[in-house]
């Protein structure tokens, strides 16, 4: 128990949480190799045994720190210094994905498609990069890229030195077709369209239910004259997750310009305010959308486009949604995005409300 103890802890905090069957595999030959001693009596390569408690222990150490309040990270060598206590979303497979994990195109290896990496972030490196070639290295090598996110279950900020373009506005859409096969701002501006006015509706005929906070945005958006449709969809979204019960300052955030409004989130969007100002209602300068304590994407036009990319990189980063806000995101994918078979049962009785 000792021996696997340090294994455990060893793969953990120095490798990753959650390796994959090969490299269990790898870990429990190589124990064997360094100390003949280990290996089991009788047929078969000496470590089955070891190769089964290992996964055990490894599903029990992680269980044991989600009881704990930690949360679940993908760590190495170089990402040790993860600060503790900011709650990283972990990465997991979801409903409705078509290609999860594709297979490489015909006459091509990882070694090929690496070759292609590398030309692909040479020409995002370019002052006139062409996003014709870039959308046609980003098609040859999906299938990489997935496998690398699926397996490794990388961080963001290493997936943004290793894949650049991915987070480009049109790549991340591309990206998002090419695991749904659905058109990510089209289905989620219809979906906005749709379903704006009935939210506005349910939202007033019960927001003595919802307290202060929903009384207060639906007066905010009685007040607006101008820009009345972006606001109402502003509105739609911001109360989603108050009609959910959820608290939808986990997910829309405000910082001055002058604040690091980064630091400690996982999942967001950050709105940035005006700091030289002294009005009530400080302008709006910026809409970002910050994953792991990152700026992925900056100078957005409205909370609409923001969420819509945000969901659109949940998938193609094949994260997992957070746990405080898992409703609103499983309301996203299930009522309006149209993806997977099946929504908890908060959100069926939504869903069925508006429809």
């Amino acid at each position: 128990m000792e021996i696997l103890d340090k294994i455990v802890q060893a793969v953990f905090f120095d490798i990753k949480a959650y390796p994959n069957n090969q490299e269990i595999e790898s870990i429990a030959s190589a124990l064997i190799s360094k100390y003949p001693c280990l290996k089991e009596p009788g047929k078969g390569k000496g470590y089955e045994g070891w190769l089964i408690s290992l996964k055990n222990k490894l599903n029990n150490y992680r269980s044991k720190l989600r009881a704990a309040g930690c949360n679940e990270v993908s760590v190495n060598k170089k990402r040790k210094d993860v600060e503790h206590g900011h709650g990283f979303t972990m990465k997991k497979a979801k409903r409705g994905e078509v290609n999860f994990v594709p297979e490489h195109p015909c006459n091509h290896t990882d070694a090929s498609l690496e070759e292609q990496r590398r030309l692909l972030i040479d020409e995002t490196k370019k002052a006139r990069s062409s996003m014709v070639v870039i959308s046609e290295k980003m098609e040859l090598t999906f299938s990489l890229r997935r496998k690398e996110v699926v397996e490794d279950q990388p961080m963001v900020v290493d997936v943004q030195q290793r894949w650049p373009a991915l987070f480009l506005q049109e790549q991340i859409a591309e990206e998002f077709f090419r695991i749904t096969n659905k058109d990510l701002l089209d289905v989620f501006r219809a979906a906005m369209d749709r379903f704006t006015p009935k939210l506005l509706k349910l939202y007033r005929a019960r927001k003595a239910a919802f307290g202060e906070d929903m009384e207060q945005l639906l007066e905010r958006l009685d007040e607006r004259v101008t820009d009345v449709v972006n606001h109402r969809r502003t509105t739609a979204l911001k109360g989603l997750p108050l009609f959910l019960r959820e608290d939808p300052n986990k997910l829309f955030m405000t910082c001055k310009d002058t604040e690091d409004g980064a630091k400690g989130v996982s999942i967001a969007i950050l709105c940035v305010l005006e700091d030289e100002t002294q009005a009530t209602s400080p302008e709006v300068v910026n809409i970002a959308v910050v994953l792991e304590q990152v700026v992925v994407l900056k100078d957005l036009p409205d909370i609409s486009t923001a969420l819509a990319y945000l969901f659109g990189l949940l998938y193609a980063l094949n994260m997992s949604y957070p746990q405080a806000l898992k409703y609103t995101f499983d309301t996203i994918q299930n009522v309006f995005m149209e993806l997977g078979s099946g929504c908890t049962k908060r959100v069926l009785s939504l869903k069925n409300k508006l429809l």
